[in-house]
């Protein structure tokens, strides 16, 4: 008892970290580069880092498709909160979204045709997501939501104690509850909860709206890992899951910095030339 406990608190601790980390670079390091950081698995990571080194390919394998599916029940959780977190507020929201997640991740994990199936789930889900949010003609509140240090703290902590929980009793009764545990959005939790509190519902809304294209990144952590597990040794495959999501997170930033600039470039450009104007 008193060494799984140790391993529970080893794992919490060590997660709970990683995210600190990552949460406070993205703020320090700029829009570019912490877009991109943004985006990476920062508790899909430290969970699979943990598993890898614990557990058997075949286990892998399942948790990996359990957390896909799991990513599946996210994009609803995602636009349950965005459709209701106007009229019932933070907390209410959130627990609607959290109460279509559980059973949506658990029913959705029964789906047969494995990856493929799941990812064309996926891909309809989030076209439902896109078409949703375009019906609701979010607004576009020019707000800085930065995160302080109980948001920073907070999600932390709950991602310590998913991971811990997901890779060390969860994995005791299978692959599949350890997949789902560690597919369970605690980032949009958090997220949802400070910024509706902090900003108001608009800011709230529309940033987990924008988080849906970035879930993608986390899809192609959890598929590379899927694919390679078996057959490269586990750091390996951790290692090139990780560069996969770096990858998705860095194309996402840079196909939204091309479309800024193709809509509104000329208003971007605007200062520059006049600034030209005035300096002959």
């Amino acid at each position: 008892m008193t060494t799984m406990l140790t391993v529970l608190l080893t794992k919490l601790i060590a997660t709970a970290v990683v995210v600190i980390v990552v949460s406070v670079s993205v703020g320090k390091l700029g829009p570019r580069l912490g877009g991109i950081i943004a985006g990476t698995p920062i508790i899909l990571g430290p969970g699979y880092f943990f598993m890898l080194q614990e557990w058997p390919t075949e286990f892998i394998q399942a948790a990996a498709l359990a957390t896909l599916h799991a990513l599946i029940a996210t994009l609803l959780f995602s636009i349950s909160f965005v459709v209701t977190a106007e009229r019932l507020g933070a907390l209410l929201s959130l627990g609607l979204a959290t109460l279509i997640w559980v059973p949506g991740a658990y029913l959705f994990s029964f789906l047969p045709g494995g990856i493929t199936a799941a990812l064309v789930i996926y891909g309809v889900v989030l076209l439902a997501a896109d078409i949703t949010r375009r019906m609701l003609a979010l607004k576009q509140p020019k707000v800085v939501a930065v995160s302080g240090w109980f948001d920073v703290v907070l999600r932390g902590l709950l991602a310590g104690v998913l991971v811990a929980v997901a890779t060390t009793v969860a994995a005791r009764t299978g692959p599949m509850l350890s997949g789902i545990l560690v597919g369970f959005p605690v980032g949009l939790f958090t997220i949802g909860w400070t910024l509706h509190d902090r900003y108001g519902a608009d800011v709230a809304r529309a940033t987990v709206a924008a988080a849906q294209q970035g879930m993608l990144s986390l899809v192609a952590f959890a598929v590379v890992t899927a694919v390679l597990v078996g057959h490269v040794p586990p750091m390996v495959t951790f290692v090139f899951a990780l560069l996969a999501s770096i990858a998705v997170s860095a194309t996402l930033f840079m196909v939204s910095q091309w479309r800024l600039r193709r809509n509104y470039g000329h208003l971007l450009d605007a200062p520059a030339n006049n600034k030209r104007k005035s300096h002959p």
